[in-house]
């Protein structure tokens, strides 16, 4: 069904004074759009290829120069990682809506969005939802908001922590997009709200429930972010420092003691050095210390994803297993949340001020 778009006719609203001839335009609005990494528009061979072709081609994710990078991902690498990684998505696909879990939530995310700024501004602010990668493309979703009258727009990355791979590619996607535009609304880019009371507040309140409904408490709390090549650290990339900064307040706010909460990095590939310790290496060594129980959540992800469904309790879970732990309890993103759809609330109406 096609949606209808509010318009002022000749007349009224801001073409109160134009001709009976001009035609009509939307109602100028404040687009909200919420920006997340991507997905495979299904799990077989060739929707996995896509996909992976158009992530792992991007400069902000693999910087290799194209003549090294491109033979070795086309001939190579896309070979064989669309049938693993098509794997791992079956194995946490949302079946009854034929999509993956990260499509689900990041929808739900939208329409509570959408229905706590309607409350707040009414009809004024349109929220919508786009992936870097796959569908909704970034470029579809704009162009929708610029065809509904949104003039202004702000564009959240929801990645807590500022990262080159996540939060600059989104960025970068939406000012191609720009370019491509004769008017160009004016944007406003979301900064990282790692340490924003409300999202770390959210933070502990889930690890403070996830704590109520277990029957012993774990001995170790790790909080798992998805890795970056060490040389991105030192080229002034300042996401490893936030996520550090991520589990201090985390840790304060919980209250518990240094020694109940570990910082790892999770998802290596390719040769280089990446911040660590890694994850799945570091929970065998919890395992091989004593630690019978321990926690896992992942303050990176702002949805649960093939990274933390499938990566964090199958792979990760193993190795902590196999290395003689006993309870491994993960605690989930904290998707749609309604702490957390507070907290999104709150870094967007400070982006929107001045502008409503």
């Amino acid at each position: 069904m096609t949606e209808q778009v509010a318009k002022d006719q000749p007349g009224e609203g801001r073409l109160m004074h134009a001709p009976s001839d001009h035609p009509p335009v939307p109602r100028a609005k404040v687009g909200v759009v919420l920006a997340n990494l991507g997905t495979p528009d299904a799990t077989d061979y060739w929707s996995m290829r896509r996909y992976l072709s158009e992530f792992l081609s991007d400069k902000r994710v693999v910087d290799y120069a194209n003549w090294k990078w491109q033979p070795l991902l086309q001939l190579i690498i896309l070979t064989k990682r669309p049938f693993s990684s098509g794997n791992a998505y079956k194995s946490i696909w949302n079946n009854e809506l034929n999509e993956s879990p990260l499509l689900t939530t990041t929808r739900a995310q939208k329409q509570k969005m959408t229905e706590r700024l309607k409350a707040l501004y009414g009809d004024d602010v349109e929220v919508d939802f786009c992936m870097r990668y796959g569908n909704p493309s970034t470029e579809s979703v704009l162009n929708r908001l610029k065809e509904k009258g949104c003039e202004k727009i702000v564009f959240f990355p929801l990645y807590p922590q500022y990262g080159s791979p996540t939060t600059a590619t989104a960025n970068d996607q939406a000012f191609r997009t720009l370019m491509k535009m004769k008017w160009q609304p004016s944007i406003r880019t979301v900064p990282a709200y790692f340490d924003h009371p409300a999202y770390t507040d959210a933070l502990a309140n889930s690890v403070r429930e996830a704590y109520e409904g277990l029957t012993s408490r774990p001995t170790k709390l790790v909080a798992s972010y998805h890795g970056v090549p060490e040389r991105y650290l030192l080229e002034g990339d300042p996401y490893h420092c936030q996520c550090q900064k991520t589990t201090r307040l985390l840790r304060e706010k919980l209250g518990f003691s240094k020694e109940e909460v570990d910082t790892a990095f999770q998802s290596q590939f390719g040769p280089e050095k990446w911040v660590g310790p890694q994850t799945v290496d570091h929970v065998a060594e919890l395992a091989k210390q004593g630690h019978k129980h321990i926690a896992i959540l992942s303050p990176a992800f702002s949805s649960d994803c093939v990274e933390t469904l499938e990566e964090i309790k199958e792979e990760i879970h193993d190795s902590f297993m196999e290395a003689g732990g006993e309870t491994f309890s993960y605690i989930p993103c904290l998707n749609d949340r309604d702490d957390h759809i507070d907290a999104l609330v709150a870094v967007v109406n400070n982006e929107l001020s001045g502008w409503l």
